[in-house]
């Protein structure tokens, strides 16, 4: 593939060494791809660099209130477009009910790993009261069971 195949066409801006797309199934409203002209690390590094510039510059203008960068390497980590491109995803409070995790959302029962902390705290409460629940007892005992035997 060469960057003359590439399936986006809606510019934002072009440069000499990358050219800005809006993203043609955007996450958010503005989300944009910067992809390098040609395959180099170099050129790889400036569309970071550009996508993180744009960012902060959106968060200082109150255009979003965070924004996400990324980019997808390989079918399996969902790269549709074999050629390199990273993500800018502009983030606005209210975008997601519990946006903790961030990019862990890419696997989503990954995503809040605060709730598999949250839930020991909780039980390390109920132990120091005593206050587990008949179904809490049977799933730790079955838990304990199924590794041992």
């Amino acid at each position: 593939m060469n960057f003359e195949d590439i399936p986006w066409k809606d510019v934002v801006v072009d440069t000499r060494d990358w050219t800005a797309f809006k993203d043609g199934y955007p996450v958010t409203e503005g989300h944009l791809l910067f992809v390098p002209k040609v395959k180099t690390w170099d050129n790889l590094a400036k569309c970071y660099k550009a996508a993180y510039d744009w960012g902060y510059d959106w968060v200082q203008k109150g255009y979003c209130d965070a924004y996400n960068i990324g980019q997808n390497i390989g079918e399996q980590a969902g790269q549709t477009v074999m050629w390199p491109h990273v993500h800018l995803i502009p983030r606005r409070n209210g975008d997601m009910a519990d946006p903790r995790g961030g990019v862990r959302h890419v696997i989503p029962e990954k995503g809040n790993y605060r709730k598999d902390i949250d839930k020991q705290i909780e039980l390390q409460k109920k132990h120091m009261n005593g206050s587990y629940t008949t179904e809490e007892i049977v799933e730790a005992t079955e838990s304990i069971l199924n590794e041992k035997f």
